[in-house]
């Protein structure tokens, strides 16, 4: 028993020692001249302040964290809509087919990201040509593809369906339809998991560099992960701003996770248990 305690923790270590080098070799070579940073040092003699503001200046980082801020805001407020609305039809509604669209839904979910480019970049297109606005080149490419969220609609699915009948039938005598026990009753009860799939939703967001470089030709609209492909030149990489930009880059990610991590964990921890 104790042979099997032992064995655990020391995978524990392993699993955090994994997760932690990279995170800290990222931190510490954002503080190292050129020199140290290709050398292979691990810690920097004398911290470089400066690379932050050099990161930042020379990667234009004060637009595309700007863009990126956006793009995540919007993307977020479609996602919370749509994906709300569709996982409590999928979990409280009955209509003709919904087995079979649940179905489809979810086999979505194994195809690769890059499949679905080419036919969105399609659709974008022509949306972009029947819009008032244009598509390519501004938010709607960067955000509306991606505002219904498969894996989203499955996690809150799991979890509305664990709410007890018996407070609809309650809502139900009180007068209430579907729209005022959505919002009064399970959205309150739900917060755990929409506020999971929000940070999903941003980390997604976030990160995206394929899809804003196929819909996008101009920096009006790039992301801040755009702006790490500016220390690529052809003298080589500069490895040591790069490293800056990237923590620059995780920091809200990392905060967020950090404020909101009891709730998180709550929500993976309450949700997907009820097929």
């Amino acid at each position: 028993m104790q042979r099997g305690r032992w064995l655990i923790y020391f995978v524990l270590v392993i699993g955090a020692l994994v997760a932690v080098v990279p995170f800290f070799y990222t931190v510490s070579v954002s503080f190292m001249n050129l020199t140290e940073a290709t050398g292979g040092a691990w810690l920097p003699k004398a911290p470089q302040w400066g690379n932050y503001q050099r990161a930042w200046t020379q990667a234009n980082f004060s637009l595309y964290f700007w863009n990126s801020v956006r793009i995540a805001a919007i993307t977020l407020s479609g996602e919370l809509v749509f994906c709300v609305l569709a996982a409590y039809a999928f979990a409280r509604m009955n209509f003709w087919g919904k087995d079979l669209l649940f179905t489809l839904l979810l086999a979505t979910l194994m195809l690769p990201e890059a499949v679905t480019w080419v036919p969105n970049f399609i659709a974008v297109s022509w949306l972009g040509r029947l819009s008032p606005i244009p598509w390519i080149n501004n938010w709607p490419a960067l955000t509306i593809p991606f505002m219904a969220s498969a894996f989203s609609i499955f996690l809150l699915r799991q979890f509305f369906q664990q709410i007890p009948n018996e407070l609809w039938d309650s809502a139900q005598l009180d007068g209430a339809g579907h729209l005022r026990y959505l919002l009064r009753i399970m959205a309150p009860l739900s917060k755990a998991p929409i506020l999971t799939i929000l940070l999903f939703g941003f980390i997604a967001s976030w990160n995206a560099l394929a899809w804003p470089i196929l819909v996008t030709t101009t920096p009006d609209w790039r992301p801040i992960s755009y702006g790490l492909l500016s220390f690529l030149d052809e003298a080589g990489t500069q490895f040591h701003l790069q490293m800056a930009g990237s923590v620059i880059t995780m920091a809200p990610v990392v905060l967020l996770y950090f404020f909101t991590q009891k709730t998180f964990i709550e929500g993976i921890a309450t949700s997907g248990l009820k097929g």
